[in-house]
């Protein structure tokens, strides 16, 4: 099982890694007591790939660190996606990734989201914002998000814990449901009508 999971956080360290990290914790322990596989874990950090997200929505040229996030996302078997809240909405950087992200990487993709912020008052952003832009890139959305407040993360007593574990038995079960995933036909249809069109051209 192929879990890739992405980070929008602007910062080091950033409470959107922790919050991240929880959830692929969380997540590998269901699926190994569900079906008893490892899940084996890839993370893309998107602070890194800021300059190269934005060459590519300038230039549509997609430099070499950029797109193996692309093949990470596309390979994997499910997708967590955790993302700071701005203005009661997701940041540019991680909507820029999906913006530049190849069509169709995400379809039939399962896809736990979740989101970090100051304060409670944005945990709304997973249902206006994170959630639609999945649903519009024809991902299978896990029916439970997470959204962890500062305040989260330092209280002894938190129901933090409580809401990763129940998102990720919820995740466990869509993943085992949808089953492996296969590559999906267009995108190497696309590719191959690209390449015989180059050859044409030649």
């Amino acid at each position: 099982m192929k879990l890739t999971i992405i980070t929008g956080g602007l910062r080091e360290p950033s409470s959107t890694r922790l919050l991240a990290d929880r959830l692929a914790a969380a997540v590998a322990d269901e699926v190994r007591q569900r079906s008893g596989q490892r899940a084996e874990t890839t993370f893309v950090e998107l602070r890194p790939l800021g300059h190269p997200i934005m060459d590519a929505m300038l230039t549509g040229f997609t430099r070499e660190e950029l797109q193996s996030a692309f093949d990470a996302v596309a390979g994997a078997d499910g997708v967590i996606a955790v993302t700071p809240a701005f203005n009661a909405s997701f940041s540019g950087l991680f909507k820029s990734f999906f913006d530049v992200l190849p069509e169709h990487t995400l379809a039939d993709m399962p896809v736990l989201i979740g989101a970090t912020g100051g304060t409670e008052r944005h945990s709304l952003v997973l249902e206006h914002a994170l959630r639609p832009m999945f649903t519009y890139l024809h991902a299978i959305v896990a029916p439970r998000a997470v959204y962890a407040a500062t305040s989260d993360f330092g209280e002894s007593e938190s129901s933090l814990g409580k809401r990763v574990v129940d998102a990720a038995a919820d995740y466990s079960r869509l993943l085992h449901a949808c089953g492996p995933r296969a590559r999906r036909a267009e995108i190497d249809e696309d590719l191959a009508s690209m390449q015989q069109l180059l050859g044409d051209t030649s």
